[in-house]
């Protein structure tokens, strides 16, 4: 069988482990959308879309155009991509996500009225190094918008929580979790912690799933905080995550491929 990884970096982490459990029996082919316009002659029997830029996006729907199966498909990996139609799919379909409003610029949000309260500002498009930032006040969102006027960008009402995000990841029928340190948190960032299944709220598995059926999506991530009593609350919803450090993520990534031709 030949698999086809549409990245620029197939030495990360989960593609490499992956492709060490597929090769002494299957091949597999390293497609760099940046410097790959077309695939010649016969195509692998599925693609791997780990790779988000426009040049990936392209190559995978013409792969697709030309009949061959792309893991995520590139209608779902773009729709992750603009976190204002993101969160209207979400929304539309009852899963718990946060109130999402959206604005042509950060110059004219920080024009407009007064935000009630503490926000989290976004880019509108997700893609890597956008812009994630909470917003306290007036002067807070000036100095923002100073640096990144013409960025469109979308705003959440900042919900109170412990100041820990789970993420949570689906590859396949398996699910993955792990809790990190905001971004927004004061301490910063730091390590992941992997999570157990049955450490989470209940139902937050059978959450996990229900957003790949409303995205049509086979490998994701859905960063959900818990905003008291285990209600939980999506705040983003991405396309081929890394999924780094995980326990049999590497062979669900592996059997996701076997299981997609």
């Amino acid at each position: 069988m030949r698999i086809g990884l549409i990245t620029s970096d197939p030495g990360h982490p989960l593609l490499a482990a992956a492709t060490a459990l597929l090769t002494p029996e299957h091949h597999v082919e390293t497609l760099d959308p940046e410097s790959t316009a077309a695939v010649p002659g016969p195509g692998a029997d599925v693609y791997l879309l780990k790779a988000r830029t426009p040049r990936a996006l392209a190559l995978a729907r013409d792969l697709e155009r030309r009949g061959s199966r792309v893991v995520n498909s590139a209608a779902a990996t773009t729709l992750c991509q603009d976190r204002t139609v993101m969160a209207q799919r979400a929304l539309d379909a009852g899963l718990p996500f946060a109130a999402t409003r959206t604005f042509a610029t950060l110059a004219r949000l920080a024009r407009g009225p007064r935000l009630p309260g503490p926000v989290v500002v976004k880019s509108r498009h997700s893609r890597k190094h956008d812009l994630v930032a909470r917003v306290d006040n007036g002067t807070q969102l000036g100095e923002l918008a100073a640096t990144h006027p013409q960025e469109p960008v979308v705003v959440q009402e900042f919900a109170p929580n412990s100041g820990w995000d789970h993420k949570l990841w689906a590859i396949g029928d398996r699910v993955f979790a792990a809790l990190r340190r905001s971004e927004l948190s004061p301490e910063g960032r730091g390590p992941t912690v992997s999570l157990a299944l049955d450490d989470l709220p209940p139902g937050w598995p059978a959450l996990v799933r229900r957003v790949g059926e409303v995205f049509a999506l086979d490998v994701y991530g859905v960063d959900v905080i818990d905003t008291g009593g285990g209600a939980p609350l999506i705040v983003d919803v991405n396309a081929f995550p890394g999924v780094r450090g995980q326990a049999g993520a590497p062979e669900a990534l592996a059997a996701l491929a076997l299981s997609r031709t």
